[in-house]
């Protein structure tokens, strides 16, 4: 890892505000869209790149905000990496947050998550917190092979049953789907299943695949060639160098996903689901007279 200091720390999009602490990734992910090459990183991407001021600049620019919003983070970087563990700066972003009373839509695949889960209910108490977990295959196993050096489905979706139990709001991205690897009925059935069971909010889908392009799409071909030979062919074959690469069972599954979300009314439409992760709430925290 290196350490840098950032000339901001918000961008502003959908209502809302979002914010990496960090880039680059050391999660490992086969498919990961951020190390295409249109993101212009300018090192090695498991060199992880720690915006060290990412506290203090927040803080300045949430003093100066006039109108509260929620604050998404997780979109490009996952805030917890490993190296957060030590680093502490996700959480005290967080504590900023709940400082001066804005709302935070947080989206990993870690179970580091839980560590602040105070802080998190905290925030939700106050305003909104929304913790969105990914989970792509229901399988450990081939879990280890798509996503290595992070928690299983199993842990993640134990993460999603702890927040349920604070009443902290979850959302699940259930992407990317890989072509003929993780696009089964039984692996989407099974994954709804447990949304259905820990009550999650809302499912995002873009459709049963995944996308591709220059710097991820090289990287998935070689992690392709060493853990599913022949299947980089195959994909050569029928998708050739396309940027969307959707699962020939995509329109079934896709099928199956919303009668499955509609039934258990959970939102499933993407702009719905990203509504709500931008609305923020007015309301404020209620004060217990035992409080006072």
């Amino acid at each position: 890892m290196h350490f840098v200091d950032a000339k901001g720390i918000l961008t502003t999009s959908g209502g809302g505000c979002g914010m990496n602490v960090y880039r680059g990734c050391s999660h490992g992910c086969i498919y990961c869209d951020s190390r295409s090459t249109c993101y212009q990183f300018k090192h090695p991407f498991e060199d992880i790149e720690v915006k060290q001021n990412a506290p203090e600049l927040l803080l300045k620019a949430l003093r100066s905000k006039r109108k509260k919003c929620m604050i998404g983070t997780g979109s490009m970087c996952d805030p917890y990496l490993h190296i957060e563990k030590d680093l502490e700066i996700t959480r005290r972003c967080l504590e900023i947050i709940e400082e001066y009373g804005f709302g935070v839509a947080i989206q990993t695949k870690s179970d580091l998550i839980l560590r602040d889960i105070d802080l998190l209910d905290r925030i939700n108490r106050k305003t909104k917190a929304v913790v969105q977990i990914t989970l792509t295959t229901y399988d450990d196993v081939l879990c280890g092979i798509l996503e290595p050096n992070v928690c299983n489905t199993k842990r993640r979706i134990e993460v999603l049953e702890e927040m349920e139990k604070r009443g902290i709001p979850t959302v699940v991205w259930l992407t990317p789907i890989l072509p003929f690897i993780n696009d089964s009925e039984e692996n989407i059935r099974a994954i709804l299943d447990e949304c259905v069971r820990v009550k999650v909010r809302g499912v995002i889908s873009f459709g049963m695949g995944l996308t591709l392009r220059e710097g991820d799409r090289e990287y998935f071909y070689s992690k392709l060639d060493e853990h599913f030979p022949g299947l980089k062919e195959r994909y050569i074959r029928q998708y050739g160098y396309a940027y969307e690469v959707a699962s020939p069972d995509s329109p079934r599954l896709m099928k199956l996903f919303r009668r499955v979300c509609s039934e258990n009314d959970i939102l499933y439409e993407p702009d719905k689901c990203f509504s709500y992760l931008h609305e923020f709430p007015e309301r404020h925290e209620q004060i217990s007279l035992f409080d006072m």
